[in-house]
């Protein structure tokens, strides 16, 4: 199994507003051999309960990836998508593929 290159945004706080709320800045990062595999009925009814998101896509995302996937858009197939919920992530020396997060993803427009 191979992964495909897929294009992150990242935010980084560039300051505050007015109000004292956050300000940020977008930059596009991309991440090479991330796995993108279609969910379980089980992962699509669960986080429509838990999150009121449709899955549309589970990212695999490679051992020693330091990126924050945490609620960020990301693109791949020629369009955006939205992490959602938490990264859900298993111990790199005891997972024997090349990927040990897992990321959910609904449609971003």
């Amino acid at each position: 199994m191979k992964g495909i290159t897929v294009k992150l945004w990242e935010r980084t706080q560039t300051g505050t507003d007015a109000f004292n709320d956050p300000v940020y800045a977008l930059t596009s990062t991309s991440v090479d051999n991330v796995l993108v595999g279609q969910p379980t009925t089980e992962e699509v009814t669960s986080s429509t309960d838990l999150y009121g998101k449709k899955i549309e896509y589970m990212l695999g995302i490679p051992k020693g990836d330091t990126h924050d996937w945490t609620d960020t858009a990301v693109e791949f197939f020629g369009r955006t998508y939205r992490t959602f919920g938490d990264v859900i992530e298993g111990i790199e020396a005891n997972v024997p593929t090349p990927w040990h997060k897992k990321v959910r993803v609904c449609r971003y427009e």
